[in-house]
């Protein structure tokens, strides 16, 4: 039998000793038996601005409407195929770390327009034209995408980080480093 959001809110709060429904973050990862879906408890935490729920077994993002300050949201370790859903939280989020799931297609990243920081390692990404909507994103700063179908051709053919840069030309970080670019006239 799977836990609850219901189930794993109400150990927080005995851990806690806080009212979740209060809190600003929330660390609901790796529980055990594991989370299997984002039910609608997860609607009434309205003042959490850091939810974690990495390291279960998550299939879908779903229930996300109601965390209206939420600017943090770990989903890592799950079963996540989808980015559906995450545009619930699109006018707040500025950090999704979301890798290592099995995530195909970008479609949706687009309504996330605060987004930041994205960690998208360890999915399934394969082709540019899924990873050119990343461009959509006008406050993105930070990506980390080791462990793609598409990072691993193009970091074996050696040419991974000039092509990012060239195409994600706002990107200041990529893949933990800091991208250098070189500025007209040099």
């Amino acid at each position: 039998m799977p836990t609850t959001i219901r189930e794993a809110l109400t150990k927080w709060e005995e851990k806690n000793g806080q009212k979740a429904t209060e809190a600003i973050r929330i660390d609901l990862f790796g529980q055990i038996p594991p989370i299997e879906k984002m039910d609608a408890a997860l609607s009434t935490l309205t003042k959490c601005e850091r939810l974690s729920l990495s390291t279960n077994s998550i299939e879908k993002i779903t229930n996300l409407h109601g965390l209206r300050n939420l600017k943090i949201l770990s989903l890592g370790r799950n079963n996540i195929k989808s980015l559906a859903g995450v545009e619930a939280v699109g006018d707040t989020l500025e950090q999704l770390w979301i890798s290592y799931n099995n995530i195909e297609k970008m479609k949706g990243i687009n309504l996330l327009k605060k987004l930041k920081i994205l960690y998208f390692s360890f999915n399934m990404v394969k082709e540019w034209v899924e990873f050119m909507k990343l461009n959509e994103l006008p406050l993105l700063e930070e990506l980390v995408f080791v462990g793609n179908p598409l990072y691993e051709k193009h970091n074996a053919d050696g040419d991974w980080v000039n092509l990012v840069s060239a195409k994600l030309k706002i990107l200041k970080r990529l893949d933990g480093y800091p991208i250098i670019r070189e500025t007209e006239g040099e």
